[in-house]
This record gives C-alpha cells, structure tokens and sequence, in this order.
C-alpha cells in the first residue's frame, strides 16, 4: 500500500474516500490487512502529511480508527473524544484538515454500548464530565420513540440516541463551521455519519444528509 502524497490526495473525491474507508472496514472485519510497510510510511511521511479523511471518534479503546478502517501512517486525521462530540477546538481541527492539509471526508462516527451515551442517557454529573454530557443531552431528548426505561439498561434507546447523536453532530459541523459548510456545498469534501458495531467491527455510514430525527 502507498504512502499517500500530495497527488494522490488529490485525486480522491469525497465518494472515493468514503470507498476507501468501507473497502478498510471489510478487510477489518474478515481480519486482513493492507500489505503496508508502517515504518517506510513513517520516513516517507516525515516532511509532509497528506491524509485523506478527517474522522471524529469516541476515545473508546475498541473503535480506534486506523484499525477498524485498516488504513496506515499519514492516511487520516483522527479525532477523539468521549461520545463522538464537537466542540470550537474540534471544529478549529477539522478546518485545519480540510481547508489547509486537503482532506476529502469528514466522518463522524459513533459506536454500539457507548459509555459516554450510557452516561447522558443516565443524566450522569462527576466533575468535568458533567459539562461534556451536557452536548450529548440533546440527543437524548430527541429520542421520542422509546417510552419506557429510557436509561442505560434499556440497549434500544443507548443505540437511538447514539444514532441521533452522530446525526446532530454532523448537523452541528455544518451550523457552527462556515468554513466547512461552503467547501462541502462546493463539492469539495463530503460529511458523512456512521455507527460502529464493537462486536463484529462493521461500519454502517447514514444516507448523505439524513436528519437527525
């Protein structure tokens, strides 16, 4: 495999990113890998980086994102934090990866049996914790179908707010980033959401532009 550089990033389009990621799920799941030497990546990348996805994940030891798409050294920017949230840091990094180091796709993706949805949904309050709860909060109150046992021991609605949640960030990455919402009406990237199952390893991306409810 590659190392990716300036040219080849280029030629990727937003679509053909998102194919590179699902074609990196598959071989994940089947338990394969890329035939990539991680140290030659390592040397060719050290003047310069050309990643060509920007993905935003929860910081859960199961869903590191080199692993669970197979890709190596310099092939994306990967972001994350506790139940897959967004704040003007965050933001600040994705408009670094896309708009000045050329990234194609930014992908935001949540998982199965989050610790950090369990915890909104059990309207949980410890120390900084709190304040980071409070941006998934949103989502849990979005979530209307589910009307009974509306906590975390009722795995149904842990995973319809997780969808709702990635669903609203995508939503809020367009809303609080002018930066990013014209390169994406432009064609030049594309947003995407996503779940991740932790217990076989599939990504399912959302239809483009679906709501969050």
């Amino acid at each position: 495999m590659k190392t990716l550089n300036k040219e080849m990033q280029s030629a990727i389009t937003p679509s053909m990113a998102i194919k590179i990621l699902e074609e990196g799920n598959k071989r994940f799941m089947n338990n394969l890998k890329a035939n990539r030497n991680l140290l030659e990546q390592a040397n060719e990348t050290s003047d310069g980086q050309h990643p060509f996805a920007v993905i935003l994940s929860c910081i859960d030891s199961r869903t590191s994102a080199e692993l669970i798409f197979d890709q190596g050294l310099g092939d994306v920017f990967s972001v994350r934090i506790a139940g897959n949230i967004i704040n003007e840091d965050i933001l600040g990094s994705m408009e670094f990866a896309c708009k000045v180091a050329g990234s194609k796709v930014i992908v935001v993706l949540g998982h199965s049996k989050c610790g950090a949805i369990k915890g909104a949904c059990d309207h949980v309050e410890m120390g900084n914790l709190t304040a980071l709860l409070s941006k998934i909060q949103p989502a849990v109150y979005d979530e209307k179908s589910v009307t009974e046992n509306r906590n975390s021991s009722n795995a149904e609605f842990v995973e319809k707010v997780a969808s709702i949640n990635v669903k609203r960030t995508v939503d809020a990455i367009m809303e609080r980033s002018p930066i990013l919402k014209e390169m994406i009406q432009n064609g030049e990237i594309g947003i995407i959401g996503g779940m991740h199952n932790i217990a076989d390893g599939e990504v399912t991306f959302f239809a483009p532009n679906q709501k969050a409810y």
